[in-house]
């Protein structure tokens, strides 16, 4: 899959004319938000990429497997972006797939001027160990650790 970045695809847009825009459609198909789900494919090609289970996935968030279904399949939608966050850290994304996720979930990618998100951001760089780990890491250093799906909206 060639998927090219937002700037690539705007760059190509400032010089399409409306009679162009079926080819540009055409063209960068690949690269294009399209469908109902694509959060859930987009989490899906994570897991099978990575040789996970969407049930492995959930236990390692430390998220009720019923709610993680839900959630994947988006008959559910949290209002919680820990929850994403958890998701995507059990399921093993980097912190690009993670910034994608978070942007197709149209929540607030992390933000490296925020304390809290720019640890976030070394926790998915580094891969410090499980979720549990990630929120030691947060708790000893004074920030609040990643809400648990306890609340679901």
């Amino acid at each position: 899959m060639v998927d090219k970045s937002t700037s690539e695809l705007d760059n190509i847009l400032g010089s399409t004319h409306i009679g162009g825009i079926s080819k540009f459609l055409n063209e960068n198909k690949e690269s294009l938000i399209e469908g109902e789900k694509y959060f859930s494919s987009f989490m899906k090609d994570i897991m099978k990429k990575n040789g996970l289970l969407q049930q492995e996935v959930f236990l390692n968030a430390d998220i009720p497997e019923r709610y993680g279904y839900k959630l994947i399949s988006e008959e559910k939608h949290t209002k919680q972006r820990d929850i994403i966050l958890r998701l995507c850290y059990a399921a093993g994304c980097t912190l690009e797939e993670t910034q994608k996720a978070l942007k197709i979930y149209e929540m607030p990618q992390l933000y490296s001027r925020i304390p809290r998100d720019a640890m976030l951001m070394v926790c998915f760089n580094e891969r410090p160990g499980t979720v549990l780990d990630v929120n030691t890491f947060l708790k000893k250093n004074r920030f609040e650790p990643l809400r648990s799906s306890g609340i679901q909206e």
